[in-house]
């Protein structure tokens, strides 16, 4: 069976934007990023199009690009949902769907999802015993379904390696991947978020990468994450300090980004999924996107 490293190769694109665009300008979008070379398309789950439709829709709009889920929410499906529609996209498109599975945030999932954050790493734990115990009387995939964990601190990456394929750390830098490689060890799949800006005017360019860190500064399982790299409470005010951007974003030309790039690679990374940030997410990066396959899969 092919490694997840070997079908997904080291670079894929992150992206929220295709949730913005109706569905056959979605499909269109991926097909492009199929069309460009990357080995996966990484889409969310918060508050808009349900992991796995929209991973459905996705898939049928392309050939051969993998779908991954960055993450799936255990709080949006009972466990015995989330193994059943794991399968049923893993037997329509083998191979082709990987699950991204994550605890959230206290927040989403108390004040939007009306649940009860409480112990995650108990929780995800419970959810996949759940998981792998559930019944699914259908048509069985001809292989194997692949999952792995949104997974920061030790305890999680150690399930991360124990339980799934691997990890899906967010709003990490390469010093983190580092530490999550030496926590998951040689063999578990290791797929790594970068979130990038193609600005080099570092005043313009930490404003358009505020608008991306000003959703997590504030959320506790990555302020706490961040906090054992040396970042202080300082550096979460706002939407991060220039030390806290500089490190999350990375900024400048091609050559800037596609150093940062490769510094996750270069720390234990198998995959790293690119998440461009403009000022107007309404239009899909397609530029970027071109400058990105040409600089890191077709040199």
């Amino acid at each position: 069976m092919t490694t997840l490293a070997e079908k997904l190769g080291p670079i894929g694109i992150w992206t929220f934007q295709l949730d913005l665009q109706p569905t056959p300008l979605a499909q269109e979008g991926a097909r492009l990023i199929e069309e460009l070379g990357f080995g996966a398309l990484w889409i969310p789950e918060a508050v808009g199009r349900e992991a796995f439709t929209a991973s459905g829709v996705l898939l049928a709009g392309t050939t051969d690009l993998t779908v991954a889920t960055g993450i799936a929410s255990i709080w949006a499906r009972d466990p015995m949902a989330a193994s059943g529609a794991h399968k049923t996209l893993s037997e329509a498109y083998p191979g082709r769907f990987l699950l991204g599975l994550g605890v959230s945030h206290a927040p989403m999932v108390d004040n939007v999802r009306g649940h009860h954050y409480d112990k995650p790493y108990s929780a995800m734990r419970s959810y996949l015993d759940a998981m792998d115990a559930s019944l699914f009387m259908a048509s069985p995939p001809v292989e194997r379904p692949r999952r792995v964990l949104a997974a920061l601190r030790p305890r999680m990456l150690e399930l991360a390696a124990t339980r799934a394929d691997g990890a899906h750390p967010y709003f990490v830098p390469p010093e983190h991947t580092a530490v999550a490689r030496a926590a998951l060890g040689d063999g578990p799949f290791l797929a790594v978020e970068q979130a990038v800006v193609f600005e080099t005017d570092p005043i313009v360019a930490r404003e358009v990468a505020r608008t991306h860190t000003r959703i997590y500064t504030g959320l506790p399982n990555y302020s706490g994450n961040l906090a054992r790299f040396g970042f202080v409470e300082e550096d979460f005010v706002g939407a991060g300090s220039d030390r806290l951007v500089d490190a999350i974003v990375a900024w400048g030309t091609i050559d800037t980004i596609a150093a940062r790039v490769r510094a996750h690679l270069d720390a234990g990374a198998d995959h790293v999924c690119i998440q461009v940030v403009t000022n107007d997410v309404t239009e899909l990066p397609v530029e970027h996107w071109r400058s990105l396959a040409h600089e890191l899969l077709r040199r």
